[in-house]
């Protein structure tokens, strides 16, 4: 078989493992009424919160609907998790916004397509499994500066005024709090809070019951009969529109690329993320973070097509799914043909829900996304944690979600390589393990001094290694043991070539013992070895380095020929 036939093969083989199984239409017929009465009760809760980011995002509250339908079908079939539900999500409106004002709609549905093909080829570069490094001050940091500007987004809407285009969420809620006070709209704002009210007071009376639809009915109701003057929705279509192309830019994909990672990088997280704290509110639940991606980049690549945004998994929807009982995909499958009925019998009245309505759930929903006491618990636990959270989260808040997580992730590698070279240590050590303090004290004297080291030998410790070996006085021989270092990169290899140069050029000679073979290629790749082997200083073990260290010293006559043998430990 040649090459491209074998890569050819092994490819679609790989495609074939992320395709739906057997297991999980066996799933699905196991307890059906449990799954359905799961997926009727997340569609009640997602139908204002797709409504709402629909129009958040600036695509309308159609192109919402649309996407928790189709991507809520599709990553449900596709995706690798029995119990998730997708759809709209606040994050990645978030990332939405900007992209309407500059590129308008077309642009966010190319983009949608880009990240779907993006997430497709993560999917089968098994990448899955990567989402586990991101450490938990960057989760939570981020989930609150998510939540923060999805409430200063609401601000505009929930005043009454129109949000002004292409400003940050800060400063435009800024402005509208400007426009609200020289014109105050008080209807808006009642209807908001109101509805608000109702979401966060409801959730801690009865968690169970639906309040998010229940408010905004009830207020759709109130601003009808009274002839509210108010923002609303505006008519939906009756049914998804066919599916078309029409809106690619070709000419513009070169410069929506950067979006198109962004979005992608987005979903892959959020959903990995939800996926995770799905298994952990169940038992024998275990997602498959490959299939997922692409269940995901399914759902992102088909969206676009029917008009709907981006989409991504849900935590708060996925939640409620498990809550209520599901155990297979069909939960979330019924989620979406739940809403799909709804849009087919009930767009008139959906028509008529008033905006500062779904101002007042988003409001809501990103209050309740903050969890106080996971942010107290590592605000306490270390100074560094803190730290990286609350800069993640400022991050999010004033520049975008992506650079929040790359600005998070960066800096939680340097401080991790922090904690690591201040843990690596070179100490000095007896020589004998024995604990023959009679020989320990004759080495002494001898001018023999043993140095171990313990944890990485890598850029990040390797100079202040170099400093406290160069510093070392009044001794004839040096021995190194190596058996305790757990990884040698390049910077370290030559730094410890530098400090044996050193050593040497003061006539103090270097002896080396307990080599793993893998260090051993770095440190002769940059020709830190080669005349130590010359000479036959290397040594598998140290009490064979300290018998010829004394050896040399007897042949100088640096000790006394009487000298008592050192015993080998």
């Amino acid at each position: 078989m040649t090459t491209g036939a074998a890569l050819f093969r092994g490819g679609w083989i790989r495609v074939i493992a992320l395709l739906p199984g057997r297991a999980d239409w066996t799933a699905m017929r196991r307890r059906p009424r449990r799954d359905v009465i799961a997926g009727l009760t997340v569609a009640v809760v997602a139908l204002p919160l797709a409504l709402g980011f629909g129009v958040s995002s600036g695509l309308g509250a159609a192109a919402g609907l649309a996407t928790a339908i189709v991507a809520g079908a599709l990553a449900a079939v596709f995706g690798g998790s029995n119990l998730q539900v997708s759809g709209p999500t606040g994050a990645m409106t978030v990332v939405l916004v900007p992209i309407v004002h500059r590129f308008g709609p077309g642009g966010v549905l190319t983009v949608g397509l880009i990240a779907g093909v993006i997430l497709v080829a993560l999917a089968l570069a098994r990448a899955g499994r990567y989402v586990r490094y991101v450490p938990a001050p960057v989760v939570e940091g981020f989930t609150a500066g998510i939540a923060a500007v999805i409430f200063l987004q609401q601000v505009p809407a929930a005043l009454g005024v129109p949000a002004p285009d292409g400003e940050k969420v800060a400063v435009a809620a800024w402005h509208a709090i400007g426009e609200f006070a020289a014109h105050p709209r008080w209807t808006a704002v009642a209807l908001a809070i109101g509805v608000a009210a109702a979401m966060l007071a409801g959730a801690r009376w009865q968690p169970g019951v639906p309040f998010s639809l229940v408010a905004v009915a009830t207020v759709t109701v109130v601003a009808v009969l009274a002839r509210l003057d108010v923002a609303r929705i505006g008519m939906l279509p009756p049914t998804l529109p066919a599916p078309s192309l029409s809106f690619l830019d070709l000419d513009a994909v070169p410069m929506l690329l950067t979006s198109a990672v962004a979005v992608a990088a987005l979903a892959a997280l959020e959903s990995l993320l939800s996926a995770t704290v799905a298994d952990g509110m169940t038992v024998g639940q275990h997602h498959d973070p490959d299939r997922e991606l692409f269940g995901q980049g399914v759902a992102n690549l088909v969206t676009p097509l029917f008009g709907g945004v981006p989409a991504t998994a849900a935590i708060a929807r996925t939640a409620v799914n498990v809550r209520t009982g599901a155990g297979s995909r069909l939960a979330a499958l019924t989620h979406a043909l739940v809403l799909a009925g709804i849009m087919l019998a009930a767009a008139p009245l959906v028509a008529h829900i008033p905006l500062p309505a779904l101002a007042g759930v988003l409001l809501a929903t990103a209050v309740r996304m903050v969890e106080v006491s996971s942010l107290l618990a590592l605000a306490r636990s270390t100074r560094s944690d803190a730290v990286l959270m609350v800069l993640t989260a400022a991050a999010t808040l004033a520049l975008d979600l992506i650079a929040a997580v790359g600005i998070g992730l960066v800096l939680a590698a340097f401080l991790a390589v922090r904690r690591i070279a201040r843990a690596a240590t070179l100490e000095q050590v007896p020589l004998d393990v024995s604990d023959h303090h009679a020989e320990e004290a004759a080495l002494l004297a001898e001018h023999i001094a043993a140095f171990r080291f313990d944890g990485p030998l890598f850029f990040a410790a390797a100079h202040r290694f170099l400093l406290e070996l160069t510093e070392v006085a009044d001794v004839r021989v040096v021995i190194l043991r190596m058996s305790r270092v757990s990884a040698i990169d390049g910077t370290g290899a030559s730094v410890l070539r530098d400090a044996i140069e050193r050593l040497e050029h003061r006539d103090i000679t270097v002896y080396l013992s307990g080599l793993r073979p893998d260090h051993e290629r770095a440190l002769a790749a940059l020709g830190a070895l080669a005349h130590l082997r010359a000479k036959g200083r290397v040594f598998a073990h140290t009490p064979d380095a300290i018998a010829a260290a004394r050896a040399l010293l007897h042949q100088s006559g640096a000790i006394p020929a009487a000298e008592p043998a050192l015993k080998a430990a």
